[in-house]
């Protein structure tokens, strides 16, 4: 990580936007010793290279440039497709939120393994048929990425990778674009799961609805995951789009005290009650489309958009993170990146006795 820029955040006053700005919804030395009888060191450097494979590819641990020798564009191939779905110099503005969120939803349920990518949404099995996932986008990204790859360098680069790499990209570009320059390595050498875990989606996913306890219950029973970090990463509530079904107990039948009430009734225009279809909302009415740190003016304006947000004002422990990402100038690009970090970090595998290179991501490759 280098050349981080502080940054002063936008003007706290609240305007609303008008109702045209609504987006369409859908958006590792040999181990022998000299022998002076030459066919058993040969014997002895075989064996022992032999092990030395065996036990680095059981044991591998994840490295920045992983994959430098074995398919040295591999970074770069997923990042030209990221910048083409992103519609770089123009802005696809559903694609930084959606890869930004499908590492989150894989990363918090069984590990960052990719297994949130295995079958489809008609599958009952599949964690993308799980209710928490509904909505989820980015996944023909990785699959265009894996397509290309897999012309460069067959076999070699795991999809729970790429997942990785494009949400890396998304952040790096959209950050870039509000704070200055940022630039950020992450680890590879991770192995695609086998199985998919919906099962365990509703209890490992947070829901727009949780208390603090509830927050900190998730969050704080992953390795290496902090308070800091789930107020940081909360953060990315600052883009995106939201279903108004998520919202509706806060604006109906009255407006909750916990919501400043102009922006309750500016959000009854957005979501009307009664109304055949689940519609959507900007999760940051202020500046829905940017990766910034405006949405903790709006935490502390009670004009973030859901329960989960405004329950982090209730915590001793949460509220100072609060305050300080949201003064006019602070760090909290710095600490994103590295609660990124973290996330793909999550219950990774290694070992080729559980985990496969997959062919195709969104199938095992015993299907």
């Amino acid at each position: 990580m280098k050349y981080y820029t502080k940054v002063g955040s936008i003007n706290s006053d609240f305007v609303f936007p008008s109702t045209s700005s609504l987006l369409t919804p859908f958006f590792h030395l040999p181990l022998c010793s000299y022998n002076k009888r030459g066919r058993e060191m040969k014997v002895k450097v075989i064996f022992s290279l032999f092990l030395l494979v065996a036990i680095t590819s059981v044991n591998a641990d994840l490295k920045v440039g992983y994959y430098n020798e074995i398919c040295p564009q591999a970074e770069k191939i997923v990042r030209e497709v990221v910048e083409e779905e992103l519609g770089i110099p123009f802005y696809n503005v559903g694609v930084g939120p959606g890869l930004v969120r499908l590492l989150f939803h894989d990363s918090f349920v069984g590990g960052c393994d990719g297994s949130v990518l295995l079958g489809s949404p008609m599958d009952s099995w599949s964690e993308k048929s799980a209710s928490k996932n509904i909505g989820l986008r980015g996944f023909e990204i990785i699959d265009k990425a894996k397509q290309r790859l897999e012309d460069s360098c067959r076999g070699v680069v795991s999809c729970a990778d790429i997942l990785v790499f494009a949400a890396r990209d998304a952040t790096q570009i959209l950050l870039n674009a509000n704070y200055g320059y940022i630039e950020f390595n992450v680890e590879s050498g991770r192995l695609d799961s086998k199985v998919s875990f919906k099962d365990q989606v509703d209890s490992s996913l947070p829901a727009p609805e949780d208390n603090l306890e509830q927050l900190k219950n998730l969050f704080l029973s992953k390795k290496d995951i902090t308070v800091q970090d789930l107020v940081v990463l909360s953060g990315a509530h600052t883009f995106g789009q939201s279903h108004c079904s998520s919202i509706k107990d806060r604006i109906y039948p009255s407006i909750s005290d916990t919501l400043n009430e102009r922006y309750g009734y500016y959000l009854r225009t957005r979501c009307p009650q009664y109304v055949p279809f689940d519609g959507v909302v900007d999760l940051d009415a202020r500046t829905p489309y940017k990766l910034d740190s405006v949405y903790y003016q709006n935490v502390k304006n009670l004009t973030a958009l859901f329960f989960s947000d405004w329950s982090m004002l209730t915590g001793d422990d949460t509220l100072p993170f609060v305050n300080e990402y949201a003064a006019p100038v602070n760090d909290w690009n710095i600490d994103f990146v590295e609660s990124m970090k973290k996330l793909s970090r999550l219950n990774v595998i290694t070992d080729p006795t559980n985990g496969e290179i997959r062919k195709i991501c969104s199938k095992v490759n015993s299907y």
